[in-house]
């Protein structure tokens, strides 16, 4: 065994837990921050033209690139959260197959879901809510950062699920976060520099297009280099060799995973045809909110994915202790920024929300008016940091334990049974303010779901050691 590999295996096993999972996490939650703030960038910048329909715009098209994340995590978490468990029970040809396979089968997910949206582009915009004064800046961006753009998407956040997974956390975040620094130095340039005024949303979606390609193919180099030392490959063979039970195994928590994040994103396209149905300003509010609360919602993620390969590898070597040692650390460590969150959100969201959309250019009447909806729903929307958090960590931990049945039940109650019915209760008896409360209800009703999931995983699993596995 390599001396990088003997590393690997004692940041796994024997690193105390929360070096371990620092380790893997920060890394994680770095890149999160990156990619989050080079999202958010596109909203700042595009809320520089004081043109509130372009920033409603990229509002609806941002969902549309958000289902991309759902299929990376088919084969991400799904290829990644197996990798994990093989590995702990010392199987790493098998883990280099299921890479490969993971691999290429983001790649063709990738290709269907383009073709998917460039054919019937118009009716899922208007099924968003676009509106006429919408829908030519929301296509500007859809045909480059989806259509175009979609492979290197996908791929990219599926090998840095591979690679972290196996223990490259820092080299995914190296690769997820050049990205982003990337296309924050391209924005500028080609929102106001080298193409004409009035194309900034196309310039946001091109200087997006093009950091994502890169940083897809650092990732690809490095899978490649680290292959040798690694349970990773990128080999078709290998793809071709795997297992049945192994693909039944990933699919088992990949498409649960994936459905998890679809809903999430089928959740955000009732709230904005909702918030349609209020006006255009109020769309725009949402869009402000929904970047905003993305930070504590990025940085618990980080923590919950940097949390499910030490889970899924300590299970399926029977090291019961530990993995119950992590989910407490990273629970501990999550509830903690989600507080903090909340704190900041309530203290100052006037000024956080002002970044979003200057009232300097443009109109001032419709940006101030978009500001005082956006302050109001973001101290709304933030009281459900708390239990949003515990949904997560719940999610991931019976991901990384191969439990998809228990993850698919857990996402289509938290978004099926509560949050999208809240929405149209509380939209319909309070109006707008009602409908960003349904969040917070949606949410708490989740989590207590959740911890009943997870306690009764729990005490069925508390003696089993790897049953998870597929069967050799």
């Amino acid at each position: 065994m390599s001396r990088e590999a003997l590393s690997k295996q004692e940041l796994f096993e024997s690193t105390p837990v929360p070096k371990a999972l620092a380790a893997l996490a920060v890394p994680t939650i770095i890149s999160q921050l990156v990619n989050l703030v080079y999202n958010m960038v596109d909203t700042i910048y595009i809320g520089m033209t004081g043109d509130a329909y372009k920033t409603a715009a990229v509002t609806l098209a941002f969902t549309i690139f958000m289902m991309t994340v759902s299929f990376a995590n088919m084969f991400g978490i799904g290829g990644g959260s197996l990798m994990a468990r093989l590995i702990g029970t010392g199987r790493t040809d098998d883990a280099k197959k299921v890479c490969a396979f993971s691999f290429y089968g983001a790649i063709i997910i990738a290709a269907v879901y383009s073709l998917f949206i460039a054919a019937f582009l118009d009716p899922i915009l208007k099924l968003f809510g676009a509106s006429d004064a919408t829908m030519g800046f929301a296509k500007q961006y859809v045909w480059l950062v989806v259509i175009l753009g979609d492979i290197p998407v996908i791929l990219s956040m599926t090998c840095a699920h591979l690679l972290r997974n196996t223990g490259y956390s820092k080299q995914a975040s190296i690769g997820l976060s050049s990205g982003g620094i990337l296309n924050i130095l391209l924005d500028p340039l080609f929102m106001f520099v080298l193409l004409p005024k009035g194309m900034e949303v196309f310039g946001a979606a091109l200087a997006t297009l093009l950091s994502n390609a890169a940083s897809c193919v650092y990732l690809v180099i490095v899978m490649v280099r680290v292959s040798p030392a690694a349970p990773l490959s990128i080999r078709p063979r290998d793809a071709l060799a795997g297992k049945m039970a192994q693909v039944k195994s990933l699919f088992a928590v990949g498409v649960p995973s994936a459905v998890l994040t679809g809903l999430f994103d089928l959740a955000n396209i009732f709230l904005n045809s909702l918030a349609a149905s209020h006006g255009d300003l109020e769309l725009a509010a949402i869009g402000i909110v929904m970047k905003a609360e993305r930070l504590p919602n990025a940085v618990n993620i980080g923590v919950c994915q940097g949390m499910l390969p030490l889970v899924a590898y300590n299970y399926a070597s029977g090291n019961f202790n530990r993995m119950n040692e992590t989910i407490r650390t990273a629970r501990l460590w999550g509830l903690g920024i989600a507080a903090a969150s909340l704190a900041l959100f309530e203290a100052f969201a006037p000024g956080i929300v002002h970044i979003f959309l200057s009232t300097s250019t443009g109109n001032v009447a419709n940006s101030t008016a978009t500001i005082a909806f956006a302050a109001v729903f973001l101290r709304i929307r933030c009281a459900a940091s708390v239990p949003q958090f515990l949904n997560y960590s719940t999610s991931f931990c019976l991901q990384a334990v191969g439990d998809g049945r228990d993850t698919l039940l857990h996402a289509v109650v938290r978004e099926l049974v509560f949050y999208i019915p809240f929405m149209y209760l509380l939209n319909s008896l309070f109006g707008i303010y009602g409908l960003v409360s349904a969040l917070l209800a949606g949410e708490t009703c989740g989590a207590v779901f959740a911890s009943l999931l997870l306690a009764r995983w729990k005490r069925r699993n508390a003696a089993e050691r790897g049953d998870s596995l597929p069967a050799d």
